[in-house]
């Protein structure tokens, strides 16, 4: 009545030495198995033998290269070349004067920041002369574009008309003493003291009228630079600059 005992045909796994109880899992310990901490150190030296390799090979031939021969040295007279252009020593310059401009000293400058070397040689420069408190008829041609139509008109009578016309411009007793750099080799080898050593004293402290712009506005337009006029219209006010300024009668020279 019962079916006889039979060898079963399906082969069981032997997972004694698996974790896993289920013979479906089989793959997933080969998976999840990390390398053996063995083949990372064998990596790690076999990649610190090929950089010891490298560094002996580098070495012996640097070693091996000649070593490069000095080359001959400056002779002692001769003179090192400069490394920018100097100015011309005082004796040189174009022989440019300002009439009526005998005791005082002139500079054509201007105070905007357009060109920012510009602006800091006007400022050095500015700042040199009024260390040594003397009168100084300050002309900026950012006030006032009369300044430049005369600058040119002095340069172009002077002779110097070839030369490139930039700011800030120097004259002491009505003589052109230069520019930026001609004031400052002037100032540090004491030169610049002596020219004016005998010029007048200025007046300590700021003018009151103009708070030291050196400009006010024009009376007659109110600064507008138009004056009204019955049966014309507006015309142009011929007391005062494109600006509508006037030069302050109180600090002028």
């Amino acid at each position: 009545m019962w079916r006889p005992w039979a060898k079963s045909t399906v082969k069981i796994h032997d997972t004694s030495s698996s974790p896993f109880s289920f013979p479906t899992f089989k793959d997933i310990q080969n998976l999840c198995t990390e390398d053996h901490p063995s083949s990372h150190i064998k990596k790690c030296s076999s990649i610190f033998h090929r950089v010891r390799v490298a560094n002996t090979f580098l070495r012996s031939l640097a070693l091996s290269l000649p070593e490069p021969k000095p080359g001959p040295e400056p002779e002692n007279n001769a003179s090192p070349t400069p490394n920018k252009t100097t100015a011309p020593p005082l004796q040189q310059q174009p022989s440019i004067t300002i009439p009526g401009t005998d005791r005082r000293i002139v500079v054509y400058y201007t105070s905007l920041r357009v060109v920012r070397s510009t602006f800091e040689d006007c400022k050095i420069v500015l700042s040199i002369l009024r260390g040594f408190r003397v009168l100084i008829d300050e002309r900026d041609l950012s006030m006032d574009s009369s300044f430049l139509n005369e600058l040119n008109q002095i340069f172009s009578n002077g002779g110097g008309c070839g030369q490139k016309l930039t700011l800030p411009r120097v004259f002491i007793g009505g003589r052109y003493m230069g520019g930026a750099e001609e004031t400052r080799q002037l100032n540090e080898s004491g030169e610049l003291k002596k020219i004016i050593e005998g010029l007048p004293v200025a007046d300590s402290g700021v003018c009151e009228v103009c708070c030291g712009y050196r400009f006010i506005l024009c009376g007659q337009c109110n600064g507008s630079h138009k004056l009204y006029i019955e049966k014309a219209g507006f015309k142009s006010c011929t007391a005062c600059n494109e600006n509508g300024l006037i030069r302050c009668p109180s600090c002028a020279v």
